[in-house]
């Protein structure tokens, strides 16, 4: 193999994981982000299931010999992430919690209106530059339509299970 070649792949390979990591690791800022214009109206969905939790203070000092016992550890956020690129009616994403999570669904759009999660009767309002977040403690379970109300268009399903 040409030396000059192994070279730029090597290099190329560096880049593209480089590139790969930072578009990973990137922090998501929900409320500045725009949302990306796209090719074809689509409706497109991403999920993200990462627990929010803060570490315990640690101390020099031994714990007491009698300790309390340990709260319960809160249920880690859910968040699903929507992006509706268009009105027509498109994929119908689903998505699937256990009861009792913390859910966060974050929806943005190329559209100004509502969504709405039915069964939980939730809705926010979400446009361009403005995405809309719904949190709520899944406690219900079942199947919940989540439709951008004004038009009517089902988005996405969520599933509670027991």
């Amino acid at each position: 193999m040409n030396p000059q070649f192994r070279k730029v792949a090597l290099i190329a390979a560096a880049l593209g994981l480089l590139l790969s990591l930072f578009l990973a690791l990137r922090p998501q800022d929900d409320d500045t982000a725009a949302p990306a214009t796209p090719a074809t109206p689509t409706t497109t969905a991403a999920t993200t299931t990462a627990p929010e939790t803060t570490a315990p203070a640690t101390t020099a000092e031994p714990p007491p010999a009698t300790t309390a016992p340990t709260p319960p550890r809160l249920p880690a956020l859910v968040r699903i992430r929507l992006e509706v690129r268009s009105a027509e009616p498109g994929l119908v994403r689903r998505f699937s919690v256990k009861e009792g999570r913390q859910v966060a669904i974050i929806v943005r759009s190329e559209l100004s209106d509502h969504i709405h999660l039915h069964g939980y009767d939730l809705m926010a309002d979400v446009a361009p530059g403005a995405p809309g977040t719904i949190r709520f403690t899944a406690d219900v379970p079942g199947r919940f339509e989540l439709e951008l109300e004004d038009r009517g268009v089902q988005i996405a399903e969520l599933e509670v299970r027991p």
